[in-house]
């Protein structure tokens, strides 16, 4: 990939921002927010998108986290269950990230979005 253009660090700096802003104010969903800027605005191919999202989002998480735990809103007894599963759906998604066809996992992406959509209004 080139260098981007002014007008791309900019919405990529405005998709970081409201990544950053979800995280902290939902504690997740940065991606939701991220994946479809960095494809669309930024230049990024649906791959790339997915894949720089992760890595976005990990440094967001853990400024979010350190804020939340701060402030006493975080308990790690209860969280440590849900990293070590997240570690290892992490590196299965990883691992099936490479050969997964990106239609069906902006399909999947999607559902998920819709499926947290309906639940947030229920």
């Amino acid at each position: 990939m080139s260098a981007l253009s002014k007008k791309q660090t900019l919405w990529c700096a405005v998709s970081g921002a409201l990544a950053g802003l979800a995280n902290g104010f939902f504690g997740g969903g940065g991606g939701m927010i991220l994946v479809p800027l960095l494809a669309t605005k930024c230049g990024l191919t649906q791959r790339q998108s997915f894949a720089n999202s992760v890595l976005i989002i990990l440094p967001l998480c853990a400024f979010s986290s350190l804020i939340y735990l701060l402030r006493g809103s975080l308990d790690l007894a209860v969280a440590s269950p849900y990293l070590l599963g997240g570690l290892l759906g992490g590196f299965l998604g990883g691992k099936l990230f490479r050969g997964l066809d990106m239609n069906i996992l902006r399909r999947v992406f999607a559902l998920f979005i819709l499926y947290g959509g309906v639940k947030s209004l229920l």
